[in-house]
């Protein structure tokens, strides 16, 4: 099997990079198509930072989290009786006495527990500021990654979680300047939804990490010994979807697999749209339940069938749920196959 090496991702680097090399002010969504690199592109560059940042990499991906006690769990690193002589002057300050990495953030386990027991999301709010604030002022860079955001959007917690959250990701960055906030999801329509409810205008910034393009597709295809001739098949079917491309490198009947991606691809959309139009559907919109209507949701994805854009002004609130949202829509969410469904 080829080992795959990471392609051509320049320009969204050189984004993130400048966003390091700045003071925390603002948090920045990391968003685009379902298995577009957005996760592979952020553990890329955490490889590659310098020994003065400390990454806090909270991946939320296949983690059962059903309340908000689960959520706190995920945060943390709980810290072991074998590991804990090491950091019994744990804030004094904490960057002194750690490891260079984490995936969540460090707590001893008597501490962990008493705030468990406490159940206050506020609290632990406050002892990770604590930790992050010790790791500043030692001269370390502290970077805070959450990932797959949509895995907690309807959760709640005295009101919806996720808003609480922003508001201490608020803190860490445009209030305190203390922590880089970096938050990954393919889900737009949730960060549409938070930037509104939680008020993040002039908080937040956006860097998308979309699907290849023609040329970088053949480019990189072209890069493990597929012809031309089998890029345009592969383009065909499955377009610049990375994690495609890659499965597809190590096919011998690239043709036949890529078929059968977008036939799957196509059956599950299908599905989709059959439950739709014969169960109906709803969205939340700000705090309205809106029903979304069959004939509209096609209407939309029409569009996309020979246009990549189409501006927001362009389609009411209930048909945009077949949309990726920026300012304008890129998509569709549901990738190409979905606009050769409705056409």
């Amino acid at each position: 099997m080829k080992r795959i090496e990471f392609h051509d991702r320049e320009s969204e680097t050189k984004e993130i990079r400048d966003i390091l090399d700045s003071e925390p002010s603002l948090i920045t969504f990391v968003y685009g198509p379902i298995n577009s690199g957005k996760t592979t592109l952020v553990n890329h560059l955490i490889d590659r930072l310098p020994d003065d940042y400390n990454v806090f990499y909270i991946n939320l991906r296949g983690r059962f989290i059903t309340n908000c006690d689960d959520f706190i769990k995920v945060l943390f690193d709980v810290e072991r009786e074998a590991r804990y002589e090491r950091i019994k002057k744990f804030l004094k300050p904490v960057a002194a006495v750690l490891p260079e990495s984490y995936n969540g953030i460090p707590i001893p386990k008597d501490t962990f527990l008493k705030l468990f027991k406490e159940k206050e999301v506020e609290d632990a709010f406050v002892y990770i500021e604590t930790v992050l604030r010790a790791f500043y002022e030692s001269g370390r860079s502290p970077l805070l990654i959450v990932d797959e955001l949509q895995v907690i959007g309807d959760m709640k917690s005295d009101g919806h979680l996720i808003y609480k959250l922003f508001n201490f990701f608020v803190r860490l960055t445009k209030e305190l300047h203390l922590a880089h906030v970096f938050v990954i999801s393919s889900d737009s329509l949730l960060i549409e939804q938070v930037y509104s409810e939680a008020m993040l205008k002039g908080r937040c910034r956006y860097l998308l990490v979309d699907d290849f393009d023609y040329e970088t597709t053949a480019t990189f295809l072209n890069g493990y010994g597929v012809t031309d001739e089998d890029v345009g098949v592969v383009w065909k079917y499955c377009g610049g979807k990375p994690v495609c491309l890659v499965e597809l490198i190590n096919c011998e009947n690239r043709e036949e697999k890529a078929k059968e991606m977008f036939t799957f691809r196509t059956g599950e959309l299908e599905t989709r749209l059959k439950l739709v139009k014969e169960l109906g559907a709803e969205i939340m919109i700000g705090d309205k339940r809106c029903d979304v209507h069959y004939e509209k949701l096609v209407s939309a994805l029409r569009m996309f069938v020979s246009r990549d854009e189409i501006g927001m002004n362009e389609l009411d609130e209930i048909s945009e749920v077949s949309g990726q949202r920026e300012h304008s829509l890129r998509g569709p969410t549901y990738d190409d196959d979905c606009a050769t469904i409705a056409a």
